[in-house]
């Protein structure tokens, strides 16, 4: 079993890496603002030389992150990279290939329209008919209270006419305004739990950092930090890259909100999922 050390500065073991890999909800925002320390701690590590990439399951566009890092204060050259599950949904419905060669162009958004987004400028058409559509579509839940029963009734009838389901990301809960909700994979999870196809990209695949650290650093010198142990701390055990858990993120109702991280329970929560970090912090602070 992987050691797991508690780290309370990330300075503390930076000087072992070149490259660092963020994800963001969680990480180093809680909805649209950056947080403080991980502001600080951006800059320090730009400061220090380090590569950063920004890797997110979020449906957003590179876009529309690029406005929310400058709001924040932050320049665009912070980041060596900035990749996005919206962005390369957008990509993939774009170059129709593999499984969205077949998939149809009318669907059926499960959740918020604000994600409809990925489609611009593309040849798909949003429908309001179930019976309309070739394919549903959920980067987001309408709405942060939602719960996975609001989408079930959908659902078995999409399902039973065999349609399929493109989700964006794989993580099943999110880490917003200081509240944990549901995130799209939890549709997705509940989808093919009823037989439906499904259709998801996303951390935890190895692919999706392979692509966002293409000609970036070597693995043995990079460190990925999440809040996910399901998609960010598997994504990097997968991958064969060290982490670091953020334990104030989406499982802080499990690992508690303590300043020090509690090791015990990080251990417990890792040896359910069968996904190990190298470290674990509270929150990202230099």
């Amino acid at each position: 079993m992987k050691m797991i050390k508690p780290i309370v500065n990330i300075s503390r073991i930076i000087d072992n890496y070149d490259t660092i890999v963020l994800g963001m909800s969680g990480v180093i925002s809680e909805g649209a603002d950056i947080l403080p320390d991980a502001n600080d701690a951006l800059q320090k590590l730009k400061k220090a030389g380090k590569k950063i990439v920004l890797l997110t399951n979020s449906a957003l566009r590179v876009e529309t992150i690029a406005e929310m890092i400058t709001k924040n204060g932050l320049a665009l050259n912070t980041f060596a990279n900035i990749v996005s599950a919206g962005e390369i949904m957008h990509y993939m419905f774009k170059l129709r290939k593999g499984n969205f060669a077949t998939i149809g162009n009318t669907y059926f958004n499960l959740g918020n329209s604000k994600d409809n987004v990925i489609f611009s400028g593309l040849e798909y058409e949003a429908v309001d008919k179930l019976g309309q559509a070739d394919f549903l579509f959920i980067g987001s839940p309408s709405h942060p209270q939602d719960t996975i029963d609001k989408y079930m009734q959908i659902m078995e009838f999409a399902a039973s006419m065999n349609v399929p389901l493109v989700c964006v990301g794989n993580d099943t809960s999110g880490f917003v305004d200081g509240e944990i909700c549901i995130a799209a994979g939890a549709v997705a999870e509940q989808y093919a739990a009823l037989g439906g196809q499904i259709i998801t990209i996303g951390k935890p695949e190895s692919r999706i950092l392979e692509y966002a650290l293409e000609g970036i650093g070597e693995k043995e010198k990079t460190l990925l930090i999440g809040d996910s142990i399901t998609t960010d701390i598997r994504g990097a055990n997968l991958y064969g890259i060290d982490s670091m858990l953020i334990s104030k993120g989406v499982h802080i109702n499990y690992l508690g909100e303590g300043y020090i991280p509690d090791v015990a329970k990080t251990r417990e929560l890792s040896n359910n999922f069968e996904a190990y970090p190298n470290y674990v912090i509270s929150n990202l602070r230099w």
